[in-house]
Order: structure tokens, then sequence, then C-alpha cells
């Protein structure tokens, strides 16, 4: 029997049947003997095979294989990584210029990883009803940039309704992963997307302007209207921060398109665009054509692989 994973909460898997029943199932034992290096081996959007037994649950005995996932860096020290979502067509990283702050880096890393499996990703930037004058400012400069840099961006209120109906739109049809740090306002948007969802939602802190996590696992909600062929979106825990995996340094400037496109007018081949004479990214750093918190963030992935944080996926 063969099915559809749509909800892990760490020790049970939620499986959809292609007949249509749901059936809570455990991984076999056999899975720890395949090498996976993971702390979730089994991840929502995993079409899997599954072998019922008499209790009325199942156990997974197959994994089909992913045409992308995306992974980071597991908090876990005794893992190798997390998979956060396999099998999707796009994802909708849901940020905040305050309330709280999400940072570029966080940004141009989940968009690099998400690059190396060819995800498109749109930057949903929440909680515009409550920014100052001078957060808009800010916002409306990083919408810019990463407009110019070839990501769709929109503005929200999540609490308002303002860009909902917009987002929504760019979901039908499409398996979306929804991800972003805890505290931006993501079960709100959800909330506002699938009408009787009713995903948990909390204030952020106040004494530190940081979110505190609602949902506490993975889980696929068809869309309305339409069901599983109107499209699927991915609810996932929020996250602090996000380790980048199993990149190589001379990868990972493909990872960032502008400095990618760049990169080929550099004198040598092998340039790692740091330091090179006749380096045409950092000619262009220099020139403002690429911005200082886009390469910033491509250090910041280089230096990952200096120290020794990069380990195999599996």
């Amino acid at each position: 029997m063969t099915g559809l994973v749509i909800r892990n909460t760490g020790y049970w898997y939620t499986v959809l049947t292609d007949e249509g029943s749901t059936v809570d199932c455990k991984i076999k034992g056999n899975f720890r003997l395949k090498g996976i290096r993971s702390t979730n081996p089994v991840a929502v959007g995993d079409r899997v095979t599954i072998q019922p037994n008499r209790e009325g649950t199942a156990f997974i005995t197959e994994i089909a294989d992913r045409r992308n996932y995306i992974i980071r860096k597991s908090q876990n020290l005794s893992k190798q990584s997390h998979i956060i979502a396999a099998n999707v067509d796009q994802a909708v990283l849901v940020v905040t210029v305050n309330y709280p702050e999400t940072s570029t880096t966080f940004i141009d890393r989940f968009l690099a990883s998400a690059e190396a499996y060819s995800v498109p990703v749109i930057l949903a930037f929440n909680k515009s009803d409550i920014l100052s004058p001078d957060e808009l400012h800010m916002q409306e400069l990083l919408m810019q940039l990463y407009d110019t840099v070839g990501y769709t961006c929109l503005a929200l209120s999540a609490t308002e309704g303002t860009g909902v109906a917009e987002l929504t739109a760019m979901l039908q049809g499409k398996v979306t992963l929804f991800s972003g740090n805890s505290g931006v306002g993501k079960s709100t948007l959800l909330n506002a997307i699938l009408p009787g969802a009713n995903l948990r939602t909390a204030e952020i802190s106040d004494a530190h302007n940081t979110g505190m996590h609602t949902t506490t696992f993975s889980e696929m909600l068809p869309l309305p209207h339409g069901g599983q062929r109107n499209g699927w979106v991915i609810d996932t825990p929020g996250i602090k921060g996000f380790g980048t995996f199993d990149m190589e340094p001379e990868e990972i400037c493909s990872y960032f398109k502008e400095i990618f496109r760049f990169s080929k007018d550099c004198r040598f081949n092998n340039c790692t665009h740091t330091h090179e004479p006749g380096c045409a990214v950092l000619a262009a750093v220099e020139q403002h054509y690429i911005s200082l918190s886009r390469y910033n963030s491509y250090l910041s992935m280089l230096n990952d692989k200096e120290e020794g944080k990069y380990r195999s996926a599996y």
C-alpha cells in the first residue's frame, strides 16, 4: 500500500493512502541500517510504501525517490541534518522587519538551500500594519533588493488580511512549504489562507522580541475549494537559525543568483570571490551591483565550510 506522508509528530507519521484513508505509521527499524543520518529519515511530503498491521496502524517500509527537499543542519548534534519537507513545488518564507526581526543572513541561507534544489521561493513580508515609517522604508528596501535578485516579494498583514488573497492565488495547484522564524506570524497567515485550520498562535516575547514555538510538528494541509487537487501547504515549526548543508565551497556562489552571474567574468575559474585579483564579484560589490548583506551571507556560508560545520546529509 502506498501513500503520502501528511504529518510528522516526531515519533508517528500520518500517511494518506492512495485509497483515501489515513493511517498512523511508524518507521520500520531497517531504515536505521541504510545510513540515513537525519533527525527525520521520513519527511512530510514523502511518498512511501506502508505495511498495515492488526492494530490498525502500519510500518513505513520504503521511501520513494525524492525529486527535491529543503534541508538544514540539525540542532541535535548527535544527528546530521533535518529535512524540513520533501517533494515541494515552491516555498513561502515568512519574514518580518521587526517583531521579531528576521536577519538577512537567515533569509539568504534559506534561499541558497532552496536554490540548490531549484525550489522557487516567495518572500512574504508580514506585519506590515504595525511597522513604523522607518521600518516600512527598511521593508521596501529589502523587497527591492530581493526583487532585483529575482525573488517574488509580497508585503502582507495576516491580521488585517492585506495581501492574503494575492498570496493564496500563488498557491493554487502546488505543494508549498511555509517556513520562517518563530513569531513571524506564519500560523496567523495560514489561518487566514485556510479558514477552519485553527492553528495555534502566540504573542512574541516582549522582553527579547523573539517568537515562541506554536507549531510543534510538520503537517500538510489541503487548500480549500478543491482539496488535494487544489494544492497543499506544509506548516512547519518555526526555526531560529538555518545551518546550510551538503555544499562544497565552489558550489556556494551558484546558489546566489547575482553572485553567480558576475562570477562568470572572474579572471580565474576557481575564484573564491574573497581576495583574488580580477574578481568580477568583488568589483560588483564595490560598485553596489551586489549588496553587501548578500555578499556577507555568502562569506558566512564559506566560513561554515572552513570551520567544518558542513557534514554529509546522509
